[in-house]
């Protein structure tokens, strides 16, 4: 299935998303980890792309999208739904992953009428737990990614908004949480609770995937999407 690199330009800013499937095909928004860009998603879009339109965007700061300096989930949220509305997709199936995974919660819960399911990679709404390093200093060399990104959304990880759960019940679609089991770095317990707020919330868990299954189980992961979107 082939994927095509596009870029727009929406209201000043440098969108750069990855295109895979037929154009008549329900479409899908796929939004990657801190650090990622769409390319993370290229196996599990060959897969989708069978049934689906895939877009794989690069959220802002990352990949070919805007390096905008500033960095938050709202504010990457406030991107999603430019950029769906750019595309002219008024409805959507969302798939979010950890980073991803946060927006597409706070995106689903601010515009439930925009999502037509909701896919959920091993991430819950960041809650108050262990504080977590935050990085003074950029590694030597380029990065694929604004480096102000990392101190940006592990600020707010340290400090997250309490109404990011508290909102949970607002997401109207049917939402699928796929957890990666014991040796994931998210507490699972989580997860299933998240998926417990949510009305038509559902949790599945692929053991031993880890943090990033859609990587290291990619046939397991597809077979619980394509099962959960009827495909």
């Amino acid at each position: 299935m082939e994927t095509k690199v596009k870029q727009l330009i929406e209201q000043g800013r440098v969108f750069q998303y990855r295109e895979t499937g037929l154009e008549t095909a329900p479409p899908v928004i796929a939004l990657h980890a801190l650090g990622q860009n769409g390319e993370a998603w290229n196996v599990v879009a060959a897969e989708l792309g069978q049934h689906f339109r895939v877009f794989a965007l690069d959220q802002r700061g990352h990949g070919g999208s805007e390096r905008t300096g500033v960095y938050s989930f709202e504010l990457m949220r406030d991107d999603l739904l430019v950029f769906a509305d750019a595309l002219g997709l008024e409805r959507f199936i969302l798939i979010g992953h950890s980073m991803g995974g946060t927006v597409s919660f706070l995106f689903s819960e601010a515009y439930p009428d925009r999502v037509e399911r909701l896919v959920i990679e091993d991430s819950p709404p960041p809650f108050r737990s262990d504080k977590l390093d935050i990085p003074r200093d950029p590694p030597a060399g380029p990065l694929p990614f604004d480096w102000f990104v990392i101190p940006s959304i592990l600020r707010q990880l340290n400090e997250p908004d309490p109404e990011w759960w508290e909102r949970l019940d607002r997401i109207a679609c049917p939402t699928l949480i796929i957890g990666g089991g014991s040796n994931s770095p998210i507490p699972q317990h989580k997860l299933k609770e998240a998926a417990g707020l949510i009305p038509s919330g559902e949790f599945v868990t692929l053991e031993g995937g880890g943090h990033f299954v859609h990587e290291t189980k990619p046939q397991e992961f597809v077979a619980a999407v394509r099962k959960f979107l009827n495909a």
